[in-house]
């Protein structure tokens, strides 16, 4: 599953993927320029889940709660 994951990001242009013929095979990912585009975006989904985490944890318990 990751390294079709990893393969659908690289078919997007988010990483390039390069292979270096070892036993095991070695493979190595960068973030390409469109993909670093995106660090500023997950960085503040980041801030926002660490300020907001503890509300969502209180709102599950709350859902559970309900349907059990």
């Amino acid at each position: 599953m990751l390294t079709q994951t990893l393969r659908n990001v690289e078919r997007d242009g988010l990483l390039t993927r390069m292979g270096t013929p070892t036993i095991p095979l070695t493979v190595e990912y960068e973030l390409t320029a469109l993909g670093l585009s995106l660090v500023d975006v997950f960085l503040q989904l980041k801030r926002w889940s660490d300020a907001n985490m503890d509300e969502v944890a209180r709102a599950r318990r709350t859902y559970d709660s309900r349907t059990c």
